[in-house]
């Protein structure tokens, strides 16, 4: 842990959104509300809003993320937008590169690549994105090299073949990862690294610890930078929170029973939905999740940081009720910026 610990306001906070479709509603009413948080989360001063890549889920509207991030960057003028992330096997890494290529040429200075190694989905549909199945995600280190040699033709080992528009560009490059073999990775090439804290909570402080002493100083960077993505819902009362943290729950009790539905309203009491055994595996994926009331949230966030000592936090909240999505990120807002 550094001699130096980190304060709130010290630190960038930036947004995840998965784009949801709660009951009732359709993926077009998704992007709207996505483009209304996004402009939101400019105005409240976060430092990049990420959209994630995921298939055959009937909750999530972001599967064609580089569209959705243009959607997006269309509607704000200076937050950074990018993919938390681009599951670069189910893609050819010249398409990856020419999609991101086009979004930096259209919106300068403004986009960021995260890129991450499982599907973001399951087999079938891994399938159906015509991804080799017989790839345990061993190749992904020649994926990456072959991605940056696209934007940099230094790297591309001989490749004739160029990314137009993308070569020569300048888009920042991160790995995601829940596991320590992307922290590992993004140590030894000495990129930034974002953690996956807000459903594999118990593997946080080792892949942080991992990345950091994996970590070689490169073009990119002199020294680590972790980001860690986290479950961060705040209302005006924890019970109130709490509720709205009900819709999240569900989501993984959903997963977890094979069930293809849309975000569930909030319930009174989960206990009343789900096993004992359940509730446990709820808490071994939802355990670093911050919920509360602004003073709960702000004494939970400062806890998370002496243990973490991460460089920014990424907060996503899966909340069913637009409005009170909104709020969620403004009272984090305030507590981030106002606290002493």
């Amino acid at each position: 842990m550094s001699a130096h610990t980190k304060q709130l306001k010290e630190i960038p906070f930036s947004v995840l959104d998965l784009s949801p479709i709660v009951v009732g509603s359709t993926p077009a009413d998704s992007f709207r509300n996505t483009l209304e948080l996004a402009q939101l989360a400019e105005k409240l001063g976060y430092n990049r809003y990420w959209l994630a890549e995921h298939h055959n889920m009937p909750f999530i509207a972001s599967s064609a993320t580089s569209v959705v991030i243009a959607h997006v960057a269309a509607g704000t003028s200076k937050i950074r937008l990018g993919s938390g992330g681009i599951m670069l096997p189910n893609h050819a890494p010249l398409v990856i590169a020419e999609q991101f290529g086009t979004l930096e040429s259209l919106y300068p200075g403004r986009i960021d690549l995260g890129l991450g190694r499982a599907p973001g989905t399951d087999q079938r549909t891994a399938r159906a994105l015509r991804r080799d199945l017989r790839s345990t995600g061993d190749d992904f280190p020649e994926q990456l090299a072959e991605l940056r040699g696209y934007f940099d033709p230094s790297l591309a080992q001989g490749n004739p073949i160029k990314a137009v528009p993308g070569e020569g560009l300048n888009i920042p490059i991160w790995l995601l990862g829940s596991s320590g073999y992307s922290a590992q990775l993004a140590g030894e090439l000495g990129l930034p690294f974002a953690f996956a804290s807000h459903f594999s909570p118990l593997n946080t402080l080792g892949a942080l610890e991992l990345y950091r002493n994996a970590f070689k100083p490169s073009n990119v960077l002199d020294k680590p930078y972790a980001m860690v993505g986290l479950n961060v819902i705040a209302a005006e009362t924890d019970q109130e929170a709490q509720r709205l943290a009900t819709t999240l729950q569900q989501q993984f009790l959903n997963l977890m029973r094979g069930n293809d539905v849309p975000l569930q309203p909030p319930v009174d009491d989960i206990t009343e939905l789900a096993s004992s055994y359940e509730l446990n595996a709820l808490q071994q994926q939802l355990g670093s999740s911050i919920v509360g009331s602004q003073q709960t949230v702000k004494e939970k966030l400062k806890t998370f940081l002496e243990e973490s000592q991460a460089d920014e936090i990424m907060a996503i909240a899966q909340v069913f009720d637009h409005k009170a999505r909104l709020r969620s990120y403004e009272i984090l807002a305030e507590i981030t910026q106002n606290q002493s």
